[in-house]
């Protein structure tokens, strides 16, 4: 079952990390200058999600409620 993610772009530092570790569910948005969520986390993608969230170092991003 797909999981939502969410990003508070008002914290994002667009360091890219996210991106980096999980270019399947994260980019960057080029007109905004922050990272941006394209699609819904399938199974396989939950770790590495997960590790883009451990990573992130302004913790802005969050699996949705």
């Amino acid at each position: 079952m797909a999981r939502k993610i969410e990003i508070d772009v008002d914290e994002c530092l667009a360091c890219e990390s996210c991106v980096q570790l999980c270019p399947e569910v994260f980019e960057m948005d080029d007109s905004e200058g922050k990272a941006r969520v394209i699609k819904d986390v399938n199974d396989e993608e939950v770790d590495k999600v997960q590790d883009a969230i451990d990573t992130c170092p302004t913790e802005c991003i969050a699996w949705a409620e």
